[in-house]
């Protein structure tokens, strides 16, 4: 039997319409909300995927529409779809018109002026809408200035928290910080130059003048810098540089170690309360029992020196 010979077909058309991407291929991302993190200050370090997305996505919802153009011109780029504004004071009312975009397969990027969405800036409450919706989320991870500063200043990073910008007015700043004197993990915060003095002013007062912590600034840029040391030195040496006219100027984090772990009591420390408790009436055995367990202290130990007491 004698083949038939190849037959041409025309190659299928190529996939277009909203997420379709270069050359009408789809973007791994099409049918999204991106979260895509931008530089904080070095534009270095944007990433060849926030190029792409940029450059490829349907809609480009920015924080700042302005700073955004500032970004893709030094980045050499043109975004190729829609920009539009989302801030904080609209990011609610405009959450359910960009997942329109998405439901219908295209891609939406969400930029913040530095940094990423949704820390301390505009981007859970479309997240948040894009979960009820049943809708895609994924993120182009980047530069950030709380794990930046967290890494830079020198304190522990197996766990931490991210507190945001400290509270303006003196009364209720004193109960925010008064709220967190006890908290064991590392903390990052954010201020602006003209607060910080106070800021840390009122740090120092709230977890003590001998806290560890970090003061970070102008992070990845020309100027960065990194002041640590106890809470009262940083005090004294923001003073100072505003005394000589060299104050900290730009962006700022500041991080503040954890509360240290309270010493635990010796056996020796709990004899008291447990011949206390026998001349009461309990049984020796019960009373070092009840009180090695609440302690965390062995109950040999301190039933030896309950004896050796009597």
């Amino acid at each position: 039997m004698t083949p038939e010979p190849p037959v041409d077909r025309p190659a299928p058309a190529p996939p277009s319409g909203p997420g379709a991407g270069d050359g009408g291929r789809p973007t791994p991302e099409a049918g999204s909300i991106v979260l895509a993190a931008t530089p904080i200050g070095n534009v270095e370090d944007a990433s060849p995927r926030l190029r792409r997305l940029l450059a490829d996505a349907d809609v480009v919802a920015a924080e700042d529409t302005r700073r955004l153009h500032a970004l893709v011109a030094r980045l050499g780029i043109t975004v190729g779809g829609r920009v539009t504004s989302y801030h904080e004071h609209n990011e609610a009312a405009r959450a359910d018109e960009l997942l329109d975009v998405v439901a219908g397969g295209g891609t939406v990027v969400v930029v913040s002026d530095a940094g990423m969405p949704a820390v301390s800036d505009p981007g859970y409450r479309v997240v948040a809408r894009a979960v009820e919706r049943g809708l895609r989320v994924t993120a182009a991870p980047g530069p950030s200035a709380v794990l930046t500063a967290l890494a830079l200043s020198g304190l522990p990073t197996d766990r931490f928290t991210f507190e945001g910008f400290v509270p303006r007015k003196a009364g209720e700043r004193a109960r925010w910080l008064g709220a967190l004197a006890d908290e064991h993990r590392t903390m990052v915060f954010f201020e602006a130059p003209h607060r910080i003095g106070q800021a840390l002013r009122a740090m120092a007062e709230a977890f003590g003048d001998g806290r560890p912590a970090a003061v970070c600034r102008e992070l990845t840029k020309t100027y960065e810098e990194a002041l640590r040391g106890p809470l009262g030195e940083l005090v004294a040496l923001v003073d100072a540089r505003d005394a000589d006219g060299d104050g900290l100027r730009g962006e700022i984090c500041v991080v503040v170690g954890g509360a240290p772990a309270a010493a635990a009591p010796s056996a020796e420390d709990l004899v008291a309360e447990v011949l206390a408790r026998v001349e009461a009436g309990e049984r020796l055995k019960a009373a070092v029992a009840d009180v090695a367990t609440t302690a965390g202290v062995p109950k040999r130990d301190l039933y030896a020196a309950a004896l050796a007491a009597r």
